[in-house]
């Protein structure tokens, strides 16, 4: 991987509006789960739209250590000729993630049900993260686990020959936790079911009913999400678009709304309803943001996101939002620096716990860049409209959004912002650099300059 080579300096400049129509790479969630489920079914799986990032790659290496063959056509697509439930193979070496949270998480809920042994390793910030919340409920399950201190990886498992199916409430909003027990439900004979106090993106379950699952979801009289599921179904291969990852196009959608004289199209993203909170809290703000196109794929809504210049006022989001939009924070602070007044984020404990300490990580560019911010355990307060911003250098801490999102600011702020290292962009949005010089952005790569 590229991290280890010289850091990848990057400064923004502002000055120069931001047009076209643009296609943002594939939602990640959607990528990992379509190697995942296609590996789990019969069949040859097709996947178009796949997100060639180094984490989803990982995914793919990782499928095919247990015995799936992930292979990438010519023509962009990727097949996946699945080994069928049950059928998994004990890997030869232990599996690399990467910096994949996702990844190695639902991928030891799909290993817990099978009586195979694999070793998880992981980047620096990866064995850093705790996985304990996802080896818990497995460990209920049967399986055995061998793991550094505190849960983090290096981690051996040793899937259960007779996994026990389980009830299991998740005792934090996280979807990573709630797919691995799915999925290590999956190969695990009678019913597996999984109470969710308050909802997370359901990719895994919409994906799973797709694949042929026997899976239903009912909300019970305290308002909770009931995920039953019925195990060892017969999963079929299926036929895969990837939307676009609100995610990834969350970038130039604020980038046009903070840049004067921008207009951007976004076309095909995903609309999953637990996935726009930050639409709904760039609209409470006054932005110009129109939805068209929309249709469906996969039993997700997809759409055409256009974003204008807009004068944007401060707004207090809701900690309850915080689930539906737990990754856009870091590019929501920097629209809330060019917003009338105070923006206050709620319920922001979750993301202490990312690649970085993101909410401190963010709090540091915003200072860097004169931005008044008060930071707090559990919330952030962003005043917007100050004078003569940027002109900092931002310290990104090997994590890919807090990279984007600060050169965002540099697009439009009043001097030029810099971030010590873009190489994690790559994780998950490779065509970043190039998609917003296309666009009229000014980003200054100062590794190009000195090869």
């Amino acid at each position: 991987m590229s991290h280890n080579s010289s850091p990848q300096i990057v400064t923004a400049h502002s000055g120069s509006p931001l047009n076209g129509h643009i296609k943002v790479p594939g939602d990640k969630s959607i990528s990992h789960r379509s190697l995942m489920f296609g590996a789990l079914a019969l069949g040859k799986t097709t996947i178009t739209g796949l997100l060639e990032s180094e984490d989803v790659i990982g995914t793919a290496n990782a499928m095919n250590a247990v015995g799936a063959k992930c292979v990438r056509q010519e023509d962009g697509t990727w097949t996946v000729d699945g080994v069928g439930l049950g059928g998994l193979l004990e890997p030869e070496a232990p599996i690399d993630f990467g910096n994949a949270g996702t990844g190695v998480r639902l991928a030891m809920g799909i290993f817990a049900s099978h009586p195979i042994a694999v070793t998880m390793t992981g980047d620096a910030s990866l064995s850093g993260r705790p996985m304990g919340r996802v080896l818990n409920p497995l460990r209920e399950m049967g399986v055995q686990v061998v793991a550094r201190n505190g849960d983090r990886l290096p981690a051996s498992i040793r899937g259960s020959d007779t996994p026990i199916p389980i009830t299991y409430r998740v005792p934090m909003a996280s979807a990573q936790v709630k797919s691995a027990v799915l999925l290590a439900g999956l190969n695990t004979a009678g019913t597996t079911t999984v109470i969710e106090p308050v909802a997370t993106r359901d990719h895994t379950e919409k994906m799973l009913i797709g694949f042929g699952a026997d899976l239903t979801v009912e909300v019970n009289e305290n308002d909770e999400r009931v995920i039953t599921l019925q195990g060892q179904p017969k999963l079929q291969a299926q036929d895969i678009i990837v939307p676009g990852d609100p995610s990834s196009a969350a970038f130039p959608i604020v980038a046009a709304l903070i840049t004067p004289g921008s207009d951007i199209t976004v076309e095909g993203v995903l609309l999953n309803e637990h996935r726009t909170g930050l639409i709904t809290s760039l609209l409470e703000m006054g932005a110009d943001i129109t939805i068209s196109n929309e249709r469906e794929s996969g039993g997700e809504k997809i759409g055409d996101i256009r974003a204008r210049y807009s004068k944007l006022k401060g707004i207090t989001v809701p900690a309850d939002r915080a689930p539906s939009m737990i990754d856009e924070y870091p590019i929501l602070s920097v629209a809330a620096a060019f917003a009338q007044g105070d923006t206050v984020m709620l319920g922001l404990e979750e993301l202490r716990v990312k690649e970085s300490d993101r909410l401190a990580a963010v709090a540091r560019g915003l200072e860097a860049n004169g931005i008044p911010c008060v930071e707090k355990q559990d919330s952030l307060t962003v005043t917007g409209g100050a004078n003569n911003i940027g002109g900092g250098t931002v310290t990104t801490h090997l994590d890919h959004r807090i990279a984007m999102s600060f050169l965002i600011l540099g697009l439009a702020a009043h001097k030029p912002v810099q971030v010590d290292d873009a190489a994690p962009i790559a994780t998950s949005f490779p065509t970043f650099l190039s998609m917003f010089g296309e666009l009229g952005g000014k980003l200054e790569n100062k590794n190009e300059e000195a090869a």
